[in-house]
């Protein structure tokens, strides 16, 4: 049995605060676009079922796309745009679908090429709205001295020139990732075809300015961009010659036409 002073000290040990050891709450990972998100897109792009690439895109890479859009929207001020804001996510996140089978893990991380590519699209579009925003007044012009001769030459010079463009940019599609191994020179030539296919809505269609958009969509150098620009010209006038010898151009994914 314990003495008198025992049982004394046990009755104030018994009065002393307890401390309460709180766990620490794990922080919630800022990482909306990681290693699962690229694995993920790396398996979309080898399935071959169209019911397994749908419940891969829902469950591992919609969300993350849709943050991403969201961050580039806000980051660049994005805002010149004449539809809520909702739907130029949905746009934006749509377009980078769309490029999900361009995408090649070993030139690069999926992460880097999709913030590139999403930029790509608001750059092109933003530019677009603001020039559009700008104008206040339509002015309608009647021109008493058109030559009908001259302008169905025209036509007939602009349908040559729309097929043409249209079967390079199928050949491209088909062999960028052959022609060009690097992850920045991939992206520098997506960025040109880019620009050639939204070729109607570019005011501004001249050498300087073609180059500042380029720049603005892949961060590179002006000397990466002519050096990747003077390549893509060597396949740019054999097409031509093709184009101009047959009507056509073999848009196969050959990897090259030399």
């Amino acid at each position: 049995m314990p003495s008198k002073q025992q049982t004394t000290k046990m009755v104030e040990a018994m009065k002393k605060p307890v401390k309460v050891v709180k766990k620490k709450r794990r922080k919630k990972s800022k990482m909306y676009f990681g290693q699962p998100v690229q694995d993920a897109i790396i398996r979309y792009n080898e399935a071959s079922s169209p019911v397994i690439k749908n419940r891969i895109y829902g469950e591992h890479i919609h969300a993350a796309f849709v943050k991403m859009a969201e961050n580039l929207i806000h980051t660049f001020k994005f805002y010149y745009f004449d539809v809520p804001l909702e739907q130029v996510k949905h746009e934006v996140v749509s377009f980078m679908v769309l490029q999900i089978p361009k995408y090649k893990p070993d030139k690069g991380r999926a992460f880097s090429y999709f913030s590139i590519v999403g930029k790509n699209y608001l750059i092109l579009n933003n530019n677009n709205n603001y020039k559009k925003m700008k104008i206040h007044d339509d002015i309608i012009t009647l021109d008493y001295k058109r030559n009908v001769y001259s302008e169905n030459e025209q036509m007939e010079v602009n349908d040559f020139n729309q097929d043409f463009v249209n079967q390079m940019l199928e050949y491209w599609d088909n062999n960028i990732t052959n022609i060009f191994r690097r992850q920045k020179d991939i992206l520098v030539a997506d960025a040109v075809l880019e620009l050639f296919r939204r070729r109607m809505n570019i005011e501004n269609f001249n050498k300087k300015a073609l180059y500042i958009m380029i720049r603005e969509m892949t961060s590179s150098n002006t000397q990466h961009i002519t050096r990747v620009i003077n390549q893509m010209k060597k396949y740019y006038f054999n097409m031509l010659e093709e184009f101009s010898g047959t009507g056509g151009i073999d848009t196969s994914n050959t990897g090259s036409i030399f």
